[in-house]
């Protein structure tokens, strides 16, 4: 992908320089930052159009980048982390990352997540000419090109997957998918991916939607599907 410009803050030098290497072969221009402090002046000066992030880091964790990214920011990020615990991951989704690679992990399958995230925030900046602007199932509101979703007309606070897991439900209604589905249509992964990555979004996902969590509804055996009995 020409013309596309990554950050990656991570204090082991050895990562940063095989990531760059790797990376910059299909085209990518990339900054690099030894610490959590430097990735935030990076991140304040320049435009990115994804952030690659080490989790244990000097001066400031990826934890803190990442939650002042959020407040500003909807820049697509990958956490890279030794820790593969549950609760890890789920603490990074919970603050708005977009993927999580655990070290050791391959360049080539970094390069393909990287892409299609990519891919996927471009098509989101150019949006849809056919879309509908609002959908609304109960009181569940939807408001796709501002982002904002209303619970009983309370705005509630989602992630950037969150809101794209709920919205390719709502555009498919009744529909059942599978996890490696969803991880092609929602993450763009045609290959790579955790399928346990989908539980953990539906979960976050269900919280987040409160009275009308069981809108989204466990398929045994095959998967999720949206499901909201209002006629739509």
């Amino acid at each position: 992908m020409e013309d596309k410009r990554i950050l990656i803050a991570d204090d082991e030098e050895g990562i940063r320089d095989m990531v760059k290497e790797y990376i910059g072969l299909d085209g990518f221009s990339v900054d690099e930052a030894a610490d959590g402090e430097e990735a935030l002046a990076l991140l304040a000066k320049n435009n990115y159009d994804l952030l690659l992030l080490d989790v244990m880091m000097p001066k400031v964790n990826g934890w803190n980048v990442l939650r002042t990214l959020r407040e500003t920011s909807n820049l697509p990020v990958i956490m890279l982390t030794a820790r593969g615990e549950e609760y890890d991951k789920l603490f990074g989704f919970e603050l708005g990352a977009d993927d999580y690679m655990i070290k050791p992990f391959s360049p080539k399958e970094l390069l393909a997540r990287m892409k299609a995230i990519i891919r996927r925030a471009d098509t989101d900046k150019t949006g849809s000419a056919a879309e509908k602007e609002t959908d609304t199932f109960g009181g569940l509101k939807i408001e796709y090109f501002s982002r904002n979703v209303y619970v009983d007309g309370e705005l509630i606070s989602l992630t950037p997957k969150e809101f794209e897991l709920l919205s390719f439900f709502a555009h498919n209604e009744h529909y059942v998918f599978t996890r490696e589905q969803l991880l092609s249509k929602v993450w763009g992964y045609d290959f790579y991916g955790d399928e346990r990555t989908v539980d953990t979004h539906i979960k976050m996902l269900r919280d987040s939607l409160k009275n009308y969590r069981s809108y989204i509804v466990t398929v045994w055996g095959t998967g999720y599907k949206f499901e909201t009995g209002t006629g739509k």
